[in-house]
C-alpha cells in the first residue's frame, strides 16, 4: 500500500524538511510526498481502492497502536493508497471533511504545517514498525 502525503506549501530546506526526509527514508512501505501550492493546484485523482485521511483539528486523536491497526486493516483489505492531506493555513473546508474517510488530529493544540508534516512522517514510520514487529515503538 502506498502511503502518500499531500501537503499545501513548500517545506524546502528546513529543520522540519530534514526530519520529514529522515523518517520517510525509514518507512519500508511505498511512500510518496507531494507538495501543492498554498491555493489552487490540482490534487492528483484518487485511485480506486484508496482512502483519504485529512489532518484536521476536528479529527480523532489516535494512539500510535490504533493508527497502526487502521493502516494494517487497510493494507489487508487491499487498499492501494492511503492519502494523508495537510491543508493550508486555513485548514480544510466542509466539503473536503465530508468526503474524507478519516479525520486525524495531533491533539488539541495548533501545530505549524511544516511540523505536522514531520510528525506525520514519524507516525507513518512508527505504524509500519509496529506492524512489522520492529522494536522502535515501546508501548507503555
Amino acid at each position: 500500500m502506498l502511503l502518500h502525503i499531500l501537503a499545501r506549501g513548500r517545506i524546502a530546506r528546513s529543520p522540519e524538511g530534514e526530519l520529514l526526509d529522515r523518517y520517510l527514508k525509514r518507512v519500508t512501505w511505498a511512500v510518496k510526498h507531494t507538495e501543492l501550492p498554498d491555493r489552487g493546484g490540482n490534487i492528483p485523482p484518487l485511485p480506486a481502492q484508496a482512502r483519504t485521511v485529512l489532518l484536521d483539528e476536528r479529527g480523532k486523536q489516535f494512539s500510535s497502536e490504533e493508527f497502526a491497526a487502521m493502516l494494517g486493516r487497510w493494507r489487508d483489505d487491499g487498499v492501494r493508497e492511503a492519502r494523508f492531506v495537510i491543508g493550508a493555513a486555513d485548514g480544510h473546508g466542509d466539503v473536503a471533511r465530508g468526503e474524507a474517510d478519516v479525520l486525524i488530529a495531533f491533539g488539541a493544540m495548533t501545530w505549524p504545517h511544516l511540523m505536522a508534516r514531520a510528525m506525520l512522517a514519524e507516525q507513518l514510520w512508527r505504524a509500519t514498525a509496529i506492524l512489522s514487529g520492529h522494536p522502535y515503538h515501546r508501548a507503555g
